[in-house]
Order: C-alpha cells, then sequence, then structure tokens
C-alpha cells in the first residue's frame, strides 16, 4: 500500500508541475493532454527548467541524484533545462541549522561550543543527502584548523527506502513482463543502486573511502583531497579540512586567473583513468558541485575533490577486460573487441565472431579522430545498447556506476574543452597501464605479495611428506589428495626459489658490472 501511494504521489507531482507536457509534447492525441489538464487542477506555473528542479527536489534525494547526473549533460538537453538542473549540484533547499547543531550534538555528545572554536550556521552548501557549514576547530595539539562540516539531512533512510522499494517492484516488473528483462537485470541494477545509497548514508564510511583516495592519489600532484578529523567523524556528521577553490563549472573565472584549460581536462581524463585501471577504486559523483580548482601558488590548477559518498570498486578481472576492451578499440580492432564478449560470457557463446565484429564497428569508427565537442557518449551508449538487443548482450550491473561516472567526466570535459580529443589523451595512458600488467614489473610485485606466504609454508613441507610416506598404504584417498597438492607446491616453491635466486645473481652480476665500469673510469 506504501509502494502504491508512493506511485500515486510522484503521478501527482509529475502533473502538478506540468512536466507531462515535456513527455506527452509529441502527442497528437488532445483527448490526454485534457485528462492531464483536468487531473493537475492548480499546477505550477513558472519555466519548465524552473518545475522540473523543483518536482525533482520535491520527490527527493534519488530523484536529485537524477537531476545531478542529468545537469553534465548539455549535449542531451535543452540550455534552459540544464542550468536549473545545475542548481541542484550545491543548492538543494537546506534543512534547517537548528536541526543540524542538534545533529552535530547528538553525534559527538558535546555541546558545540565545545567542539568548535566558531560555526557558521548559514550552510556553504547543501545537496540531496547532507549539506555542509563551515567551522573553525581545535585538534588535538592545541592548534586552529578551519573546517568543513558535513551534516547528513534527517530522516534520510526512510525516504530512500520507500522509494528504494518502488524501484523494486517496478524493476520486478520490467523483469516479468519485458522481452528483454533476463538480459537488461533490473533487480540486479536496483541492488547496486540500492547499496551505493545505503553507503552514502553512512559518514564514516565517505570518510574512509576519502582517507584511500588521498593516499593513491598521492605523487601524482593532480588532485588535493581533503584530510579527515577521525576523533570529529561519526556516521552521521563528518569533519574534514577546509579546502579552498574555485567551482570547475566557473570557467571564466579560471581562465582569468591564468588556469591553462586544456591541460584541466587532459588532467581530468588522466585522474579518472588512473583511479579506475590503475586502482580499481574511482570517485564516481563527479559532477560540478563535487569538483574545484585550487588556485593557490602551491598548488595552482589541481583539482580539488569534494564529497565521497559514493565511490566505484572494480575486480582485477573487470579491470582486465576493460582495458583490453578499451585497448583494442583504440587500436580499431572491432574483432578482438567482439572477441572479448564472447570469451566474458557477455554474449552467447553461438554469436558469430564477424557479425558482432560489423555491428561493433558500425557504432564506433564514425567517433573516432573527432573532437569532444562532436561526439555523445550518450548517443554513442545508446547506439550500443541498441546494438545490445540484437545480440542478446548481458548487462554488467557492477559496471553501471563506471558508465554514469563516465557520462559525467565526458559531460565536464566537454565544458572544459570541447576540442579535447578523449581517445588521444586516454590512449597513452592505456597502453602504459597494459604493458605494466603483462611486464617484469608485475612479476616482480606478484612475487613480493606471496612471499610471506611461501616463506611460513616452507618449513611445514617435509614434515608433512615425512608423515604422508610413513602411513604408506594407510594413506585415504584425501590425505593423498593432500599430500599430491603439497607436493605440487613444494615443486612450485623450488620453481619461486630457482627464479629468486636468478634474479638475486642478476642484480649481483649488474652489480659488480657497474662496480667494474666504475673502477675502470677511476683508475
Amino acid at each position: 500500500m506504501s509502494r502504491l501511494l508512493r506511485g500515486v504521489y510522484i503521478v501527482w507531482i509529475v502533473l502538478r508541475y506540468g512536466l507531462d507536457e515535456l513527455v506527452l509534447a509529441s502527442f497528437q492525441k488532445p483527448w490526454l493532454h485534457w485528462i492531464a489538464r483536468v487531473v493537475s487542477v492548480g499546477r505550477r506555473d513558472a519555466p519548465r527548467g524552473q518545475r522540473l528542479r523543483e518536482a525533482l527536489e520535491r520527490l527527493g534525494p534519488i530523484f536529485v541524484k537524477f537531476g545531478q547526473v542529468m545537469s553534465t549533460r548539455r549535449d542531451l538537453m535543452p540550455v534552459d533545462i540544464a542550468d536549473e538542473l545545475a542548481r541542484l549540484q550545491d543548492r538543494v533547499p537546506p534543512f534547517p541549522a537548528v536541526q543540524a547543531v542538534a545533529i552535530i550534538e547528538r553525534a559527538l555528545r558535546k555541546p558545540l561550543a565545545e567542539i568548535f572554536v566558531s560555526f557558521e550556521q548559514v550552510p556553504e552548501a547543501s545537496a540531496s543527502i547532507a549539506q555542509v557549514h563551515f567551522a573553525v576547530i581545535k585538534d588535538r595539539s592545541g592548534r586552529t584548523r578551519d573546517v568543513a562540516v558535513k551534516v547528513l539531512r534527517p530522516n534520510m533512510l526512510s525516504a530512500i527506502d520507500s522509494d528504494l522499494g518502488l524501484m523494486r517492484m517496478m524493476a520486478g516488473w520490467v523483469e516479468s513482463l519485458s522481452g528483454d528483462g533476463k538480459r537488461l537485470k533490473p533487480r540486479e541494477v536496483v541492488a547496486e543502486f540500492d547499496k551505493y545509497l545505503h553507503d552514502e548514508l553512512d559518514l564514516i564510511r565517505e570518510a574512509s573511502s576519502a582517507a584511500q583516495l588521498r593516499r593513491n592519489m598521492e605523487g601524482l600532484n593532480l588532485v588535493l583531497i581533503p584530510e579527515m578529523l577521525w576523533d570529529f567523524c561519526t556516521t552521521e556528521v563528518l569533519v574534514m579540512e577546509r579546502m579552498v577553490g574555485v567551482p570547475i563549472s566557473q570557467v571564466e573565472r579560471l581562465r582569468a586567473a591564468g588556469v591553462d584549460i586544456p591541460k584541466l581536462a587532459r588532467d581530468g581524463v588522466t585522474l579518472f583513468f588512473t583511479q579506475v585501471f590503475r586502482d580499481g577504486f574511482f570517485h564516481a559523483d563527479m559532477h560540478p558541485g563535487n569538483i574545484q580548482v585550487s588556485l593557490a601558488p602551491a598548488t595552482f590548477g589541481r583539482y580539488i575533490s569534494l564529497d565521497f559518498g559514493i565511490v566505484g570498486t572494480l575486480t582485477e578481472v573487470d579491470k582486465e577486460y576493460l582495458a583490453q576492451n578499451f585497448a583494442a578499440f583504440f587500436r580499431r580492432d572491432y574483432k578482438r573487441v567482439a572477441e572479448l564478449h564472447i570469451e566474458s560470457g557477455w554474449v552467447p557463446r553461438s554469436t558469430r565472431v564477424d557479425e558482432l565484429e560489423a555491428a561493433v564497428r558500425s557504432v564506433c569508427e564514425p567517433y573516432f579522430d573527432r573532437p569532444l565537442k562532436e561526439i555523445s557518449l550518450g548517443l554513442l551508449l545508446m547506439r550500443l545498447f541498441q546494438m545490445s538487443r540484437r545480440f542478446h548482450v548481458e548487462i554488467q550491473p557492477q559496471l553501471v556506476l563506471l558508465q554514469k561516472t563516465l557520462l559525467n567526466i565526458e559531460g565536464l570535459g566537454r565544458d572544459l574543452d570541447p576540442d579535447l580529443d578523449l581517445w588521444a589523451t586516454a590512449k597513452p595512458f592505456l597502453e602504459k597501464w597494459m604493458l605494466s600488467q603483462v611486464g617484469p614489473q608485475k612479476f616482480i610485485e606478484q612475487l613480493k605479495a606471496q612471499a610471506p606466504h611461501y616463506a611460513k609454508l616452507l618449513p611445514e613441507l617435509p614434515m608433512l611428506v615425512h608423515s604422508y610416506l610413513k602411513r604408506g598404504n594407510e594413506t585415504s584417498g584425501s590425505d593423498r589428495l593432500v599430500a599430491e597438492l603439497l607436493l605440487e607446491q613444494k615443486r612450485t616453491n623450488r620453481m619461486l626459489q630457482w627464479l629468486i635466486g636468478l634474479g638475486i645473481g642478476f642484480a649481483i652480476g649488474v652489480g659488480l658490472m657497474l662496480a667494474m665500469t666504475g673502477l675502470r673510469q677511476y683508475y
């Protein structure tokens, strides 16, 4: 019943704010418009972009998230709508400061005056899940620091659970009634969305994600990530280092300050592919409200990342599969792209490689050697989706978040530098990454990672083998299997010892050669 009432409410909001005009504009049946008018007596009279934004705000956080994603896709919607939706990035109506203070005092178990030296009652930013206040705090050493205090909106869990319940119900309908239901996996996609939204409601989890990204990005010199003040972080309140920068959407202001805008666009692509393919851990909510640019002399022109409530992760299998697809795509090796889809099981084994190759070529070839302003990844994904129906490609729910982030990145790149060649910028990085996955460096890293395991296992092997031989014919089949596995492990260890010895010998030999060269130069 609650889901039914929520569905009725959504339909009423759609009609109340006149959003039916956006849907029914192409319909030539006058009676449809007449029914919509009768049902929605007293509808809002305002520009369509404003009505859409206000409707999404009324419908709650899930719909606001949708509006945030769409605000970055100016190639897919009229400018007036995109401008209004951009206000959802950090200008959602705030909740009262009295409520924010009450949440902070309850979470940190102290009066506000004992926690902060000063606290700004008016929020600096307000988004769908939380709002941010600036403050000054004393850390353990007694030093005052400028901080940003993120406070979770009250009653968020019940609101999100209500909408997710409705989405699960609708996903079940799609799966049972649609011919594409099994292939599209709507329930699994909703489950992924459910997981990410609930993760975003835990600010401790967000703080730990920020700390991980901060470690991963050290030494890259492309992005700044705020330090978390762990003594003041709870599931409802997060206190972090205050970052000072210019919102990335203010391109003219950045250009006037001397920021190299084309380089900034290229750096954004590098950051995305580094986080995805090198680390398998990426910021997955990269709309303009969460990204600034530093103008401080020491960090001039670097990105500032904010809001780590949604992060994506990829397994080694996912990373390798995606990297191989991208690499084949950049080489225009469409046959390899088709083979990878079949090998991964994404399409039926009976699929003909040549037919899939031709279909991929027809979709991708028109987009090569063109600047970003002439490419729409949204339309490209739409064509790929149409192709996937023909070849029964199964949707991969774990990659939905990556696709969303890729659309965000393209939207940002388009705003910064429409002449950016996305493919040429990404190709060298991917080629370098692929080389690191199959070269000697990867072998050495794996050897180092497994060394403690082998060091612990080696002393135990002689006793285990001796026990097996002593028991002789009394050994059961399962014991014999264990012993055979152990013997195989011992042979593997001997091989590893030989390789390690070879590596050490090689290193010593190189060292001696360098030393001899130095002595000859000395004499």
